[in-house]
């Protein structure tokens, strides 16, 4: 895997979690983070890229440049705050399956991260708008639990993570279906 595409296509998908009601609520507690990886950036060099293009400008572009490094600085601390304490995504890959360190520093654009996110998690960024559907009780089955929660995915499904967790969650069933909306299906 070289670049990640220039367009990021979000897909829609439903994951159904089945199982022991215990298993199933360590994992839904496991799986709880910040629906955020949290990459680690030389601000340095991201201040010159984005002085790049408008170094023609003279010190207006570099006073542009430092303000937006500075808000780039800021809304990463955050990022890596609410990695560390964060709890409102229910449906977190990194919680699950940690991008390690040695990745991290490589940051996202990096063709060792996009290849280590591709192999690993099936999708090249963190899951978004996850949520837990309500709802999804069958009552014939006692003693086992279900939840089903819905996500976009970045140009692929997670299926390299779902390969991983039915591995180590053996007692609990992943079944993953895409969501077409009204239309299609």
């Amino acid at each position: 895997m070289g670049a990640a595409p220039a367009h990021t296509d979000w897909l829609a998908q439903a994951l159904r979690v089945s199982g022991p009601a215990g298993d199933l609520e360590i994992f839904r507690a496991a799986a709880v983070g910040a629906a955020a990886i949290p990459w680690e950036f030389d601000l340095d060099i991201e201040e010159e890229r984005l002085l790049a293009p408008m170094a023609t400008l003279g010190v207006g572009a570099r006073v542009l440049a430092r303000e937006l490094r500075d808000a780039v600085a800021a809304h990463h601390a955050r990022v890596l705050a609410q990695v560390e304490t964060g709890k409102v995504c229910p449906l977190d890959l990194h919680r699950l399956i940690p991008v390690p360190a040695r990745v991290l520093r490589r940051g996202p654009d990096d063709p060792a991260s996009l290849r280590w996110l591709q192999a690993h998690w099936g999708t090249l960024q963190a899951l978004r708008h996850v949520r837990v559907l309500d709802g999804d009780v069958d009552r014939r089955l006692r003693r086992t639990a279900v939840v089903t929660y819905a996500f976009y995915s970045a140009d692929w499904s997670p299926w390299q993570a779902l390969l991983r967790l039915r591995a180590e969650w053996p007692s609990l069933v992943f079944a993953l279906r895409p969501e077409y909306g009204d239309g299609g299906g």
